[in-house]
């Protein structure tokens, strides 16, 4: 009778373990298509066998945990790839803004330099015309327009930048306090001989988005809480304590910080990763790199332009007056000289009249009057946009040329490595699904054998009842 009981505790530990492994792989069905999520499997061990005569009967089987699938390599270059992913991202929208900006088209300060001086080249034909002359006045003011409006656009892509990091920040505070949350829960839960499958499985999917946001590492303590941390080393999670970030706001810049209790510290370029670092190089260093080119063109257009047009005369110059300048000067007291001048950039000249298409009579300043047909200021000024360079180097045109330029190789680079970085995720993410994720066949088959199992258990419960039903009909 002892041994049909046993056979019959064995029989119960089977049936449960079977349906437990059912429940098991109906989880991981149902999780087929969750962010994350890592495939589990039922690990089961025999009860102790117990000495019966000269050997062992067994006393069934148990589940000894629930195991959770995961490869901490994949997990590691995962992170190291949504790093370079995020950094890549997060330049492409400010590059695509800037493409816009300084289009090839038609329609650009390259097509309006062109045009100003042929303004010049046109007048030179009729200096006394006043509608030529009116029409030199409305090239310059068209050409510092242009500029007015591509130093503003860049200034708005930088404003834009800003209120990005100003709306992540939220975010990835919330992130940092999930993270902790979880090794709390993860240390409670496994320190009582669990497996927080899970959690875990949510934490991994925090450190893949705070990676390719911030570029964040990590590392596991010894109690299995995962410690994060910036590229630089300065923390973001300490176990189940996280840090916080902030934005600190002074005329139009926009400063991250990072506080960590009493300790507030600025965040850059040299301290962050992923997404935001790459905010913080468009933001901090090319855009600027940008703006200063363009500043320094606009100021050489100025300043040539207006030492030309003092030398010449227009057509009711007193005699005892130079001419004055046709550009503002936009000079300020550097270093550079010509800061902010794209944006300062404007036309003085209203008087059709004051246009300086003449030289004075002795060629020299103070200048009189011009003579009837006097074109010799105007021809040097139309050749001015060919003949002057930027360092010796470039004209006006190839030096704005190189900007374009620069920022369609930027954006082509960026391009490429978004892609690359792009596919490399992807492949990694069918790496660990292959690995660690959920195989709808695989699952089938696992259903299969516990379904049998569970079948044959209660095949085997139902013969041990049986068994016993007649021994009892035999004592009575």
């Amino acid at each position: 009778m002892a041994g049909l009981f046993n056979a019959l505790n064995a029989a119960r530990t089977s049936l449960e373990v079977n349906q437990k492994s059912i429940e098991i792989v109906g989880n991981n069905i149902s999780n087929v298509n969750t962010e994350g999520y890592s495939r589990q499997s039922s690990e089961l061990s025999p009860y102790p066998a117990v000495n019966f005569g000269d050997f062992f009967i067994g006393q069934g089987v148990k589940i000894d945990n629930v195991r959770r699938d995961h490869d901490v390599f994949l997990q590691a270059q995962l992170e190291d790839k949504y790093v370079d992913y995020g950094y890549a991202n997060g330049q492409t929208r400010s590059l695509q803004e800037l493409e816009r900006v300084f289009n090839i088209t038609d329609d650009n300060i390259a097509t309006d330099v062109d045009k100003f001086f042929d303004a010049w080249q046109e007048l030179s034909a009729s200096p006394s015309d006043l509608v030529l002359r009116d029409a030199v006045i409305q090239r310059g003011e068209l050409l510092a327009t242009s500029f007015n409006n591509t130093a503003n656009d860049l200034n708005t892509i930088i404003e834009n930048i800003n209120d990005t990091i100003i709306s992540k920040v939220e975010d990835l505070n919330a992130k940092l306090t999930e993270v902790a949350d979880l090794n709390d829960r993860i240390y409670n839960i496994e320190i009582r001989g669990q497996m927080a499958n899970s959690a875990r499985d949510s934490r991994d999917v925090l450190v893949k988005q705070l990676a390719e946001s911030l570029g964040a590492t990590t590392y596991l303590d010894g109690n299995g809480m995962v410690n994060v941390q910036l590229p630089g080393g300065l923390p973001l999670v300490q176990g189940n304590m996280p840090m916080r970030l902030q934005t600190v706001t002074s005329g139009s810049n926009v400063a991250l910080q990072l506080v960590a209790g009493n300790t507030v510290r600025d965040l850059s370029t040299t301290t962050l990763g992923g997404e935001m670092a790459g905010r913080f190089y468009m933001r901090d260093q090319f855009i600027p790199a940008i703006k200063d080119d363009l500043d320094q063109l606009a100021w050489q257009i100025s300043s040539t332009v207006n030492t030309q047009h003092q030398l010449g005369a227009g057509l009711n110059a007193a005699p005892a007056l130079a001419a004055g300048n046709f550009f503002l000067d936009v000079t300020v007291v550097g270093p550079p000289v010509y800061l902010d001048a794209a944006r300062n950039m404007r036309v003085e000249i209203t008087d059709p009249e004051d246009v300086a298409a003449g030289l004075s009579p002795t060629g020299l300043p103070p200048a009189g009057p011009a003579e009837p047909g006097d074109n010799r200021n105007a021809l040097i000024i139309s050749n001015l946009g060919e003949q002057i360079t930027i360092g010796g180097i470039d004209n006006f045109n190839s030096f704005y040329g190189k900007m374009t330029s620069r920022i369609g190789i930027e954006s082509n680079q960026n391009n490429l490595q978004l892609a690359g970085t792009q596919d490399a995720v992807d492949q990694l993410e069918n790496l660990r699904d292959g690995f660690v994720g959920v195989s709808l066949e695989e699952e089938m088959v696992s259903l299969i054998q516990y379904q049998r199992g569970f079948e044959s258990s209660a095949k085997f419960l139902t013969t041990v009842d049986e068994m016993m039903n007649t021994l009892i009909d035999i004592k009575r």
